[in-house]
């Protein structure tokens, strides 16, 4: 099941991110204003929330995995946990602020 979600991830990641770059690279240095006025549109703020979204559930599967392989017992529970508490906290604070940008 990771396996094929990984793959889908992947797939979804290679075109999210080029459309999340251009115009992240375009406010890039532009201060608060040049995000706001980049993430203010619809089509750049969703784009973004999806990136972040894939990506952080990407990331997720994939050191989850790699935990199964090499750690064990009780840490290995632990770490997952702790893994996916991270990714996903990182992925709600990402949306919570490009919200906040676009509105």
């Amino acid at each position: 099941h990771h396996w094929w979600i990984q793959r889908l991830t992947s797939v979804a990641l290679v075109p999210l991110t080029i459309l999340f770059l251009i115009p992240f690279g375009r406010a890039l240095g532009g201060g608060y204003e040049a995000l706001t006025a980049t993430y203010g549109q619809f089509g750049n703020a969703l784009t973004a929330i999806l990136f972040l979204s894939i990506a952080s559930w990407h990331f997720a599967i994939g050191i989850q995995v790699v935990i199964e392989d090499y750690v064990h017992g009780l840490a290995k529970h632990v770490a997952i946990l702790a893994v996916t508490f991270i990714s996903y906290a990182a992925m709600a604070a990402g949306v919570y602020a490009l919200i906040r940008l676009a509105l």
